[in-house]
């Protein structure tokens, strides 16, 4: 049980230190840097795949595209794309940190994006045609609000993606919670590395509970109720 001692004892140590809790090195300075990173990441990379998800799943054309995508998220490495950014970008800037997480949140957003739009029951689509809704018409009003479900599952998995993974920006030079863990490994300052860890999984569980809370409010209980029957 000495692990978990001393595990209690570098949180205490973390938490209790003034110093972790002021200036711009301190817990709310870097929580906001690390949602700073994480929010815009999260929107540029919807802006891309949530239109271009809705357009593969109402036409059928460019499936290969998310097919691609789902292999590359499996594939590419965080730290290598950022390292290979840094290079080409110079570490002046966070664009190096948050293209990468962009190409990482892409893919989840995409695929359930697309998988939601295709998987709408074709008797809902020629019922729309039928009531005289045109193409546009039938993918915003008829498709997308049963899609949301997926829609948001694929957002809220990106999300999580982003938060965990934007504790590399550290290594840029750059802020956010993953300077404690870097900077901490770096030198030896373990409570600076508990408390950082402990931080980036309750900023992620909070994200979670976020996107739960939006579901339960965006989606139309006619559509939960046909999931939960499923």
């Amino acid at each position: 049980m000495g692990w978990l001692s001393a595990f209690f004892s570098w949180l205490g140590e973390f938490f209790g230190s003034p110093e972790n809790w002021s200036g711009p090195g301190g817990i709310p300075m870097r929580l906001l840097e690390h949602l700073e990173f994480s929010a815009l990441a999260l929107v540029l990379a919807a802006l891309i795949a949530v239109p271009l998800g809705l357009v593969i799943g109402h036409t059928g054309r460019g499936e290969v595209i998310v097919v691609v995508s789902a292999n590359l998220a499996r594939a590419l490495p965080t730290l290598g794309l950022l390292v290979m950014f840094v290079l080409l970008l110079g570490a002046a800037s966070i664009w190096p940190v948050i293209i990468p997480l962009v190409l990482l949140s892409v893919p989840p957003i995409l695929v359930n994006t697309y998988e939601g739009i295709k998987g709408v029951d074709p008797e809902l689509r020629d019922a729309a045609y039928g009531m005289g809704l045109r193409g546009g018409q039938v993918l915003l009003r008829v498709l997308v609000p049963v899609a949301l479900p997926l829609i948001l599952l694929g957002c809220r998995l990106s999300a999580i993606q982003v938060v965990a993974t934007t504790t590399v920006a550290a290594y840029t030079g750059l802020g956010g919670l993953g300077r404690y863990v870097i900077d901490g490994f770096a030198t030896k300052d373990y409570a600076s590395v508990v408390g950082g860890s402990v931080l980036i999984v309750l900023f992620a569980l909070v994200v979670q509970i976020l996107f739960t809370l939006a579901q339960r409010v965006t989606v139309s209980p006619g559509v939960s109720q046909r999931l939960k029957v499923r």
